[in-house]
């Protein structure tokens, strides 16, 4: 099998550390590795599959010659993708930089993989709660053609980065020791004002744009419609944080253009590939992000019908947002172009 020289961007951070990962556990066809950060992180050794490797800055000579190169995302894609595209690299990019851009493909590989085919060099992952969401409706809409879409999603706050990991446990340990708790990241560090998130919820996640949705709400309400190429889907979100280390979870309430049974969408979506079918209330079996953290797959329960409209449906969704929400989608992505013969 040809082999591939692979740069990872952001190779420290949790999603960078993901790609080494999956790498190594899907025997991803690389030759030369290249590890990127930014000059902070320059210099660092990680250790992959029995051989050191030194983190190198990244600069715009650092794309020579590389065949794929995984971004992790951030405000490095901006400023990398362009250089990297031109020295004939492949960008698989996770942050939201381009995902909107009509000339990006916008892909999850099981829902629109023929996307892929339109890259100027360029595919953008989507949002992790976007990707999620993606995979349960997908076996769903080829059924029957989805008019509206009300999600709410529960998100983890690794979803924030390592800090906001960090100031979860130190949150938990103060009240535990009955000490003053300080917030200082979430909802997100750039903001004027933190919350708790120890034994809370908060409902707000990115910045607040038109309308007092958040960024987050209006991706997945956007990138959704770009995935599937259909803008008449009416979506609407609510996106919260919760005090969960990992693993987002979704409820999802859909209504068809035609009926969709129970028992019709629990064999479809137990069909689908990437999607594992966890629903048997009798025996209290559906999905938890404590038993779907470090899985590759979406897992779909609490199948019933909405009582209050015709030809709709509710869902709980559950998935590791930095594996199947970013990391494994992004190596998916290649792993498809390499099978097809697209690079």
């Amino acid at each position: 099998m040809k082999k591939y020289n692979v740069a990872i961007l952001g190779a420290t951070g949790a999603v960078g550390q993901e790609f080494l990962n999956l790498i190594e556990e899907r025997n991803f066809p690389y030759d030369n590795l290249k590890l990127l950060a930014s000059k902070r992180s320059a210099g660092k050794i990680i250790n992959f599959m029995g051989k050191n490797f030194t983190v190198e800055e990244a600069t715009d000579d650092s794309f020579k010659n590389i065949d794929i190169a995984l971004f992790a995302g951030g405000s490095a894609s901006t400023k990398f993708a362009p250089a990297a595209v031109k020295y004939g690299a492949v960008v698989i990019d996770n942050s939201s930089a381009f995902r909107m851009d009509p000339t990006v493909p916008l892909v999850v590989p099981e829902v629109n993989p023929e996307a892929i085919q339109q890259h100027k060099g360029i595919i953008a992952n989507p949002n992790c709660s976007t990707i999620i969401m993606a995979m349960a409706l997908k076996p769903l809409y080829d059924q029957a053609k989805i008019k509206r879409v009300v999600v709410s999603t529960y998100q983890a706050v690794s979803g924030a980065g390592k800090e906001a990991i960090d100031e979860l446990d130190n949150q938990v340990q103060a009240i535990v020791e009955n000490r003053p708790v300080e917030a200082t990241i979430l909802p997100s560090s750039s903001l004027p004002k933190h919350y708790q998130i120890a034994f809370n919820v908060i409902p707000h996640i990115d910045v607040f744009v038109e309308g007092d949705y958040t960024k987050e709400e209006m991706k997945m309400v956007h990138e959704t419609q770009k995935i599937f190429n259909d803008y008449t889907m009416g979506i609407t979100a609510t996106t919260v944080r919760v005090p969960i280390y990992r693993s987002h979870s979704e409820s999802i309430n859909i209504e068809f253009e035609k009926e969709v049974s129970v028992d019709q969408a629990k064999e479809l979506l137990a069909a689908f590939p990437g999607v594992i079918l966890q629903d048997n209330p009798a025996e209290m079996l559906y999905p938890m992000p404590l038993f779907t953290s470090n899985q590759n797959e979406v897992f779909v329960g609490r199948i019933r019908k909405d009582n209050s409209i015709q030809n709709a449906l509710n869902l709980w969704v559950v998935g590791d947002q930095i594996r199947k929400g970013a990391a494994l989608n992004a190596l998916q992505i290649a792993e498809y172009m390499i099978k097809h013969n697209l690079i």
